[in-house]
């Protein structure tokens, strides 16, 4: 059973989210503390020169993202977490609606559009069944989240 400060304006999940509560980012920190501690930089340099491990060659760009993943802790965006310019959260709060299954528009809305590519039709799929629904059917049934 999930709790409704964790459904999303869009209509997602919170609590589904691989950032939520910050796992990744912890796995994450884990290992650029390892990684560091023994100077793997180091072996990277040496073994970037061998042909069979040239990938390490791109073993800053490596770093880079492990930082980044670092980053991956969210509370939820009714809790501050997300993007702090999401257009979704905006509206939703300009129109004092709890999320855009209470608009009628969201069917067509384009402020949507960017999650397509990642949650495909789960968004709209989650809001129409919070829409017909409610927020406890919601909660206590099956909800869509879709990875490409």
């Amino acid at each position: 059973m999930g709790k409704e400060e964790l459904i999303a304006y869009c209509g997602l999940y919170c609590g589904d989210c691989f950032g939520y509560e910050g796992k990744i980012a912890s796995l994450a920190g884990e290992l650029d503390e390892e990684l560091k501690a023994v100077n793997f930089k180091k072996n990277a340099d040496f073994f970037a020169q061998m042909p069979f491990f040239k990938v390490f060659k791109n073993y800053d760009s490596f770093i880079e993202l492990l930082g980044t993943l670092k980053e991956l802790n969210c509370t939820g965006c009714r809790d501050g977490g997300g993007s702090p310019t999401c257009e979704i959260r905006a509206c939703c709060n300009d129109k004092d609606i709890k999320g855009c299954w209470e608009c009628d528009e969201f069917n067509t809305c384009n402020k949507l559009d960017f999650l397509q590519n990642t949650h495909e039709e789960a968004v709209i799929k989650n809001l129409n069944m919070l829409k017909d629904k409610g927020v406890e059917a919601f909660l206590d049934g099956e909800r869509y989240w879709s990875m490409k």
